[in-house]
């Protein structure tokens, strides 16, 4: 059973808008009182939180589809619809989020960091909020705009000061249950540790986190065994704590043959951008299983040649607990140093400036693509692809003012210096978009506002009045009277006779 996921895809879809309304106020001898129609609600986003409690992604991995839920629609007597609740999605410290083409996205090491992914859709305007000096009644309302939907990848990189390297069975997951109260599994066999660890180190001077990556071996950056896919834990950790195992009885393994083996797999990885490769980091090495009387004598035996490389050596018993102190102490000084050091980089870390978008933006573009049967012209731009979306096509009205909302930015104006003519094809949004036969004749949507709107409040009375009634009684008479008339003339004529006069 799968307890440890750290990397999964999500498919998120935001909540979309409400619509407005379109609704006129009725009052008494007053029926036609002015617009009251509210907005549609915004749909609510989807949010990335940074939660200290959450070490896994393990519940995205069973359900990976999440929704937000979408904004109300407006209604009558100026009431707005309801906005979407915020859908926060709690994920590991550490978590790096990704698009579905890989290119990073943010980097939440930080706890409490809040991402935004997926925004909700725009509530559409009822027409109250329409309605201007010029359009008192207005006989339409907007549409929601959907919110996005697409799907991200999350992948965790454990956040620890201090990890442990080494082949498995060096007694990696046995030293983190000594020196912390992590309690990982420990077997006699090799692999037994399938997810990476953390355990937290407290000494006198300093508290740190030591994190157990499973173990590696031989191509291990190339897919073989497990450590490819933990070795991103190790990416953000201040020091590396190399476990040697010095009572391996595999032939042609020894403490420095294992230490060559996993410096160039560390070496082979590729580390992130801006980030100290694997093998510059400051590093010490723990000989391990000095219990056995063989093993502390091939320690005693090597120690010397590692020290010359460069390396501090402890002689450890991760059973015994021996040497523990000394190695606890040593890790929590290098911990220590590196925190030093990256807060005087912060200090000198350049201000981030967010820039306001520029007036002189152009709100579109229009790219001329060849087709078929001639050429057709794609309109792309935030204003224009939202709007479309906000225009409902089955309202003569609504048509108009979009078409007035596109020519006051310059559309129709564009379209003809592209060389678009009338019944050119047009298309506003990217891929399929909204189909258009440009006909620049429209003018404004004074010439297609032809109601006040379907309020079923307004409808017309069927139920006719006295007057229709007598009027109508008047005309049904004279019909019958001319009807007697044309018959009584006939029979004068010799057209027909009375059956009882021929007896």
């Amino acid at each position: 059973m799968t307890t440890f996921v750290d990397e999964v895809t999500l498919y998120l879809r935001a909540g979309d808008g409400g619509n407005g309304c379109m609704s006129i106020r009725r009052e008494k001898f007053k029926p036609l009182a002015g617009p009251d129609g509210g907005n549609g609600g915004n749909g609510g986003d989807i949010v990335l939180v940074t939660d200290p409690n959450t070490t896994t992604l393990l519940s995205y991995h069973h359900s990976p589809h999440r929704r937000s839920e979408s904004g109300g629609f407006g209604m009558g007597d100026y009431r707005n619809g309801t906005t979407g609740v915020e859908l926060e999605l709690p994920v590991p410290v550490g978590t790096v989020v990704r698009d579905a083409d890989g290119n990073q996205i943010a980097d939440l090491d930080e706890p409490g960091m809040r991402l935004v992914v997926a925004e909700g859709g725009q509530g559409g305007l009822g027409n109250n909020s329409l309605a201007t000096s010029k359009r008192k009644a207005p006989g339409f309302a907007l549409l929601g705009t959907p919110g996005d939907e697409l799907q991200i990848i999350l992948e965790l990189k454990s956040v620890a000061d201090v990890a442990l390297v080494g082949y498995p069975s060096a007694g990696k997951s046995s030293l983190i249950a000594a020196m912390s109260a992590a309690k990982p599994k420990i077997a006699d066999y090799p692999f037994t540790t399938l997810h990476p660890n953390l355990g937290v180190v407290e000494t006198p001077a300093s508290r740190y986190t030591i994190a157990d990556v499973p173990g590696l071996i031989e191509g291990a950056s190339e897919g073989r065994g497990l450590g490819l896919d933990f070795l991103r834990h190790v990416e953000r950790c201040s020091a590396l704590l190399h476990v040697l195992d010095c009572a391996t009885l595999e032939p042609g393994r020894d403490p420095i043959s294992d230490l060559d083996v996993i410096l160039a797999e560390l070496d082979a990885y590729p580390v992130p951008e801006g980030q100290v490769p694997l093998t510059q980091r400051p590093a010490l090495i723990a000989l391990n299983k000095i219990d056995v009387p063989e093993a502390r004598e091939l320690a005693e035996f090597v120690k010397p040649d590692l020290e010359a490389r460069g390396f501090p050596v402890y002689l450890i018993s991760a059973v015994g607990h021996e040497g523990l102190r000394e190695l606890k102490f040593a890790l929590g000084e290098v911990v220590e140093r590196d925190r030093a050091e990256r807060a005087e980089a912060e200090e000198v870390r350049p201000r981030v400036v967010i820039r306001p978008r520029a007036v002189d933006e152009k709100p579109f573009e229009i790219k001329v693509e060849g087709g078929s049967y001639g050429n057709l012209y794609r309109i792309l731009g935030r204003k224009p692809e939202r709007w479309v979306q906000q225009c409902d096509f089955q309202n003569d009205e609504a048509v108009g003012f979009l078409a007035d909302r596109l020519a006051r930015i310059g559309i129709e104006d564009a379209l003809v210096k592209a060389g678009a003519q009338a019944g050119s094809t047009v298309v506003i949004g990217p891929g399929d978009g909204v189909v258009f036969d440009w006909e620049p004749t429209l003018a404004s949507a004074a010439e297609v506002m032809t109601a006040h709107g379907t309020d079923p409040r307004l409808d017309e009375r069927t139920r006719s009045t006295r007057k229709e009634k007598r009027e109508a009684y008047y005309d049904w008479m004279d019909a019958k009277a001319e009807a007697r008339a044309e018959l009584e003339r006939e029979r004068e004529a010799g057209l027909w006779q009375d059956d009882d006069a021929g007896q």
